[in-house]
């Protein structure tokens, strides 16, 4: 089965792993636990929080950027069941510690979506495809 992990490097990996298991609503993946590493368990994927050690096990510590918030090279987009999910994660996230960067809005191609940053300053986007009613989608362009 092909699954997608993907990893952040965190200051506090179990801070983290609290507000993403409330936001996504998803339990933590209690067997890849460590010292330095906790992982959400998603359908299909997992999100990784590693200790600022695990940096130097995967030969990446001239890489890691230490900068707060950290500077955006990619994002987790997590897609939700619909508008309605998107919102209450959206008001979760922001109750636990999350920084609004862009309100929930239509995209031109018919998701409702919203960009947060995480406790420690990554970026990610909470999504569905569909949208709230009376909500219509722009034109690109």
């Amino acid at each position: 089965m092909l699954q997608l992990q993907v990893n952040l490097f965190c200051r506090d990996i179990d801070a983290q792993l609290a507000f993403y298991t409330a936001v996504l609503d998803a339990p933590e993946a209690v067997s890849a636990r460590s010292a330095i590493f906790r992982a959400v368990a998603l359908p299909h994927a997992q999100l990784g929080l590693h200790a600022p050690a695990a940096a130097a096990l995967l030969g990446l510590a001239d890489r890691v950027d230490s900068r707060h918030p950290p500077a955006v090279s990619a994002y987790a987009t997590f897609m939700l069941d619909d508008a309605a999910a998107v919102n209450r994660a959206c008001e979760c996230a922001l109750q636990s510690g999350a920084r609004l960067i862009k309100a929930p809005y239509a995209t031109y191609y018919g998701q409702w979506q919203v960009v947060l940053a995480d406790p420690e300053g990554h970026v990610f986007r909470l999504s569905a495809v569909g949208l709230p009613a009376g909500q219509v989608a722009p034109k690109l362009g």
